[in-house]
């Protein structure tokens, strides 16, 4: 029997062989690989970061020239609605929109890669420029306005900026520790400035065509939030299909720009919206509603992208509806709250009460009425003090007991129906000794009532017999057994 060690030894073995069963083609791969990978290593560290033209390399390429071409002879020939009849991916400028969402998603790409070049060249001008203008195509036209001119307040930044943000940069250009550009790097800088510039014109053209087939190519989206807001949209999502993928809360967030304040407040600032702000609902808004309305126009266009990339409805019959239904929420919102009403006082009841009454309702309500002296020690007499428990008028005060006599607490309290009823009934009962006449027996009862009383103990005598004679036994009477069924 093997052993582990032999079996072991036996694996050795067969991988050997199956190393020596590898042709020599694997080799040649491999071989090709490490080439591979050593001339894309050898490109990065050839790649000039100095050159533009080896990081910007969009506006060279066969596709870009073609799109735009084709969206600027659309756009001359402004064609109506696409060829009726066609399917909607057959028909080519349907086709055209397609390649025109995609092109404006590598424009800003490209847009962000010239801004990088630029912040890197002008870093050495004004290194804290770009903490001030955030958004890359205002910083290209703030740069190339500005160039190597030391004092800004020869430069005119109005209308590229906000009068906030050009009194800091002002302000910020007089301290900074920038040193004039070399001509070179000065030159180059501009250049970056102008195809940045260039890329974002064009990326208009492309926004302005998509806008312009918008009622056919999303009618419901455009339904709600407009032509210009809907092209944006798809063209930053990348499609009318990647739009109706893409969940409401980035939908929101589509076109949303870091905005800097320069310590201003922040009360009324909009955070966290996009191209939305722009539509007709967000603008109309009270501010403090346009977040609401800004999150129900963000899951009302999801909902009305997927009905458009199906073609459910392309009469936009869908779209208005919603937009109806968002308009009709806003005015819910700003109505005042319902003033309270005046609530009338319920209708008097004129049937008699289900009360009991009665004997036992009489004896109770005797039972717990008021008495004379509880009356009496409510009332106070005017100008004349009152006794108290403790004297000098402390501790409880009796009110007028006692005023009326010698001045003691006396009252005489007169016996109540009931008492005399249960009195009569104590009386009727023998309170003395038993029938039985003894030396010791007395004629002396006491009761609850009257205390010592003198009663009669033959007086009841007739009544109960002695012995066995009694109330439950009789002589004549004999005991009767009743069988079980």
């Amino acid at each position: 029997m093997a052993t582990l060690a032999d079996s072991f030894l036996a694996d050795l073995d067969e991988l050997s062989d199956n190393e020596a069963e590898i042709p020599e083609d694997n080799d040649v791969d491999t071989a090709d690989m490490e080439e591979d990978v050593d001339g894309d290593l050898a490109d990065l560290e050839n790649l000039n970061y100095d050159d533009l033209d080896s990081v910007s390399k969009l506006q060279k390429t066969q596709r870009y020239s073609d799109i735009v071409q084709k969206v600027e002879e659309a756009l001359k020939k402004d064609s109506d609605v696409l060829v009726q009849g066609v399917d909607l991916e057959d028909d080519p400028e349907y086709q055209l929109i397609v390649d025109c969402n995609a092109l404006s998603v590598d424009i800003e790409n490209e847009i962000v890669i010239i801004h990088n070049f630029i912040r890197d060249k002008y870093r050495l001008k004004f290194p804290e420029l770009e903490s001030l203008v955030h958004h890359p195509i205002d910083y290209a036209r703030v740069v190339k306005k500005i160039g190597n001119e030391m004092d800004l307040t020869l430069v005119d930044l109005e209308g590229l900026l906000p009068s906030a943000i050009i009194m800091v940069v002002s302000v910020t250009a007089s301290t900074t520790t920038g040193k004039p550009l070399p001509e070179e790097v000065l030159s180059k800088t501009i250049e970056a400035c102008d195809r940045a510039l260039d890329l974002d014109s064009a990326k208009k053209k492309v926004l302005d065509f998509v806008e312009s087939r918008m009622g056919y190519i999303a009618p419901n989206l455009s339904a709600i939030v407009g032509s210009a807001v809907a092209a944006k949209l798809m063209g930053t999502a990348g499609g009318l299909s990647a739009l109706a993928k893409m969940p409401a809360c980035n939908v929101q967030l589509l076109g949303a720009k870091k905005k800097n304040l320069a310590g201003f407040s922040t009360a009324t600032s909009q955070f966290r919206v996009g191209y939305l702000e722009q539509t007709e609902i967000f603008q109309t808004t009270p501010p403090s509603l346009r977040m609401r309305a800004c999150r129900i126009l963000a899951a009302k266009s999801t909902l009305v992208a997927r009905v458009d990339s199906i073609r459910g409805d392309p009469s936009g019959n869908t779209g208005r509806a919603f937009k109806d239904d968002i308009l009709k929420k806003i005015e819910k919102w700003q109505e005042p709250p319902p003033a309270k009403q005046p609530k009338p006082l319920p209708v008097p009841d004129s049937e008699p009460k289900k009360k009991r009454g009665g004997r036992r309702l009489r004896k109770m309500k005797e039972r717990y009425a008021i008495t004379d002296m509880r009356k009496l020690a409510n009332r106070m007499q005017f100008g004349v003090p009152e006794e108290s428990s403790l004297g000098d008028g402390l501790g409880e005060g009796y009110g007028m007991l006692g005023q009326a006599g010698s001045g003691k607490l006396r009252v005489s309290v007169g016996q109540s129906k009931l008492a005399a009823k249960v009195a009569k009934k104590f009386k009727e009962k023998n309170y003395g000794s038993s029938g039985a006449t003894s030396g010791l027996t007395s004629s002396l009862a006491f009761t609850p009532v009257q205390g010592i009383e003198l009663t009669n103990p033959q007086a009841h005598a007739h009544q109960l017999g002695s012995g066995t004679q009694s109330t439950y036994f009789s002589e004549t009477g004999t005991f009767s057994k009743i069988k079980r069924t």
